[in-house]
């Protein structure tokens, strides 16, 4: 063999093992990014099921003297009812979102009714129900920083053309809703 057969055998050893490297280090990045994104969706579901925990306590703590508001009732059981673990991220979003308002028009509601306000069991769900939202929408911010963080490394090289080989998919971003979008009506009374 000569040398500059041996020089070239080397460049080539050289370049594959390079090449190598940098799909394992782009195969492990992508794969620890997507295993970031499920467990902060893991995470956003423990507080859902903390929050669907505690929902059945509320509106047992608000029917008796809301008798006559049952429809808004009606709307938080049946946002609690809708919630499956098993559904896609984004059905599973857009539950959260219906419960979230359901919750909202609840509070609202309870709100014009000082004798329910001031039940001291009443006012300590409403506060841990409170705390579960602001949980799940710290949560939710996590969960689309990662989201944002492997969408954009599937799509950059190497990582696209790996991504394609291996059929990685951009995931979905959680999103508020339209409803969540529209300008709040607030009227303001004299007094």
């Amino acid at each position: 063999m000569t040398p500059a057969t041996a020089a070239a055998l080397f460049s080539v050893a050289l370049l594959a093992l390079v090449l190598l490297a940098m799909i394992v280090t782009t195969y492990n990045a992508v794969v620890a990014l997507r295993n970031r994104i499920r467990k902060a969706w893991a995470n956003i579901d423990v507080a859902l099921k903390q929050r669907h925990d505690q929902l059945p306590n509320l509106v047992s703590a608000v029917r008796g003297v809301m008798a006559f508001e049952r429809d808004v009732l009606e709307e938080v059981t049946q946002a609690r009812a809708a919630y499956r673990a098993s559904d896609s991220v984004p059905a599973q979003a857009a539950t959260s979102e219906a419960t979230t308002q359901a919750v909202r028009h609840l509070f609202a509601v309870v709100e014009s009714y000082p004798e329910v306000k001031s039940a001291a069991n009443v006012a300590a769900l409403q506060d841990e129900i409170a705390r579960l939202e602001d949980i799940i929408s710290d949560r939710r911010e996590l969960y689309n920083d990662q989201v944002f963080r492997y969408n954009t490394r599937i799509q950059q090289v190497p990582a696209s053309l790996l991504a394609t080989l291996m059929g990685w998919q951009p995931e979905p971003f959680f999103k508020a809703d339209d409803a969540e979008r529209e300008k709040p009506e607030v009227e303001l009374a004299a007094g």
